[in-house]
């Protein structure tokens, strides 16, 4: 028998509250803890930068197997905080509560996966693109802690997403926040040595992330399982296994994990032809997508207090809110990368001297990170639009716009551009987002007319 609706003060206000109002109030504190996460991502390799050359190296080359990794974890979660907030939308909780059970339980197994390529395969990946034993050494270490002891950021990840798509999402910003402060103050104290820790350089950055992502994750169990939430987690749904749940939670959540995952190829692809260059490139490239998070995950951050008012109000057949989401959305999204934009092309020098930044670094640096931010703006409209692709259930279109931009354009454009001129490379980041936003905006329009224009009126 059906569990009757939950009622839930943060439900109630993803159908009724004002919408640019709910979407402030429910994107704040997960765009707070984005760019704590941007924070997170950068420590390591800012501390780094300061034990020795070889140690950033490493740690940059590990840097796309942990996007990897991140990718699928944070592409199930999007797939699972989809389907919880259409159901609850729908006033099916029991279907709600599976995919919040099932995410638990697919976080571990996909954490066992990504152990198994730690354990077996991290000298095999970072001897491919290095043969100085120096960095070899450093980034196996790295790569092998972050993804053998990786069950923090996957189970957190799901809970984390599992909240946010019943509106709370105040705890799962303390969650992160958790994480980056215990990451921040263990970096240096296992990086360079503190007391009886010694001086583990590049493996020590990976253990100082690993306890902060662990210390993320028992937080949030706890919160999981001792406050009452808007989803419960009950076990005996693994007694029957629901698979038209898995099969919905992976309708969105595989190609959220494409869409995440494909920026790993993308680097090291870049990273290919930017080597044809110079490592000066490389570096520049490696410097640019830790600065560039800052920017960027403030707008993810949005993405995750839009997307469950989007399918909710999908799943309540409320097209007006739903528009009215996308409206304002597009809207913050802009105005933030607007913002970014404007450091990126004032401020490039003192951006990279922030990693310790050489004469020939600043030299290509700065004219790269002006000509790179020019795709800011385009790539906020786009990034909203994917957004409520994935809202209501279509994921496909969200991958195939990822796959467009970070794959299909911005490689050939890289390396065409490349072999015409060096200085022209960097154009490949701003052709890429240009031409993925008019395809995501025809997109958009068949969706509309086939799913959306049709939607009822609320009552």
């Amino acid at each position: 028998m059906n569990e009757s609706p939950i009622k839930d003060k943060r439900l109630e206000r993803m159908g009724s509250a004002p919408v640019f109002g709910l979407i402030m109030k429910m994107s704040l504190p997960t765009m707070f803890s984005m760019i704590v996460q941007a924070l997170y991502n950068i420590v390591d390799s800012m501390f780094v930068s300061h034990y020795d050359k070889t140690a950033l190296t490493a740690v940059s080359l590990a840097f796309p197997m942990q996007l990897l990794m991140i990718g699928f974890a944070v592409g199930t979660a999007i797939g699972v905080n989809s389907l919880i907030a259409r159901r609850l939308g729908e006033g099916k909780p029991e279907e709600a509560n599976k995919a919040a059970t099932y995410s638990l339980i697919l976080a571990v197994l996909t954490w066992l996966i990504f152990m198994t390529v730690g354990i077996l395969f991290s000298s095999s990946i970072i001897g491919a693109y290095t043969d100085n034993p120096k960095v070899l050494s450093s980034g196996t270490q790295y790569l092998s802690c972050v993804y053998i002891f990786s069950i923090g950021v996957f189970v957190e990840v799901g809970i984390e997403k599992t909240l946010q798509a019943t509106g709370n999402m105040i705890f799962p910003m303390l969650f992160q926040l958790c994480g980056a402060v215990v990451n921040t103050i263990l970096d240096p104290m296992f990086i360079f040595g503190f007391g009886f820790i010694p001086s583990l350089g590049a493996l020590g950055a990976g253990i100082a992330t690993v306890i902060g992502q662990i210390a993320s994750m028992i937080f949030a169990l706890i919160v999981l399982f001792k406050r009452k939430n808007a989803v419960k987690i009950n076990f005996n749904y693994l007694k029957k296994i629901d698979f038209t749940i898995i099969k919905n939670i992976y309708a969105v959540g595989f190609p959220a994990i494409i869409m995440q995952s494909i920026g790993s190829v993308m680097l090291l692809g870049l990273n290919a032809i930017l080597a044809g260059i110079s490592e000066t490139y490389v570096d520049v490239l490696g410097v640019y997508f830790k600065l560039q998070s800052f920017v960027f995950m403030p707008i993810f951050g949005l993405t995750h207090g839009v997307m469950p008012i989007m399918g909710y109000n999908y799943g309540a057949g409320n097209k007006k809110r739903l528009t009215d989401a996308l409206k304002y959305g597009i809207l913050i999204a802009v105005a933030i990368m607007a913002a970014g934009m404007l450091l990126f092309q004032l401020i490039p020098d003192k951006l990279l001297n922030i990693f310790n930044a050489y004469p020939e670094m600043l030299e290509t640096g700065i004219p790269a990170l002006k000509t790179i931010s020019l795709c800011f703006v385009p790539a906020a409209v786009g990034i909203i639009i994917s957004t409520l692709f994935q809202a209501v259930g279509s994921g496909m279109r969200s991958m195939f716009i990822s796959l467009l931009r970070q794959l299909g354009i911005i490689l050939p454009a890289a390396y065409i551009l490349s072999q015409i001129s060096s200085h022209l490379v960097w154009w490949s980041f701003p052709i890429a987002e240009g031409v993925a936003l008019i395809t995501a905006l025809i997109l958009f329009i068949t969706l509309y007319r086939k799913q959306i224009k049709s939607l009822s009126k609320p009552a």
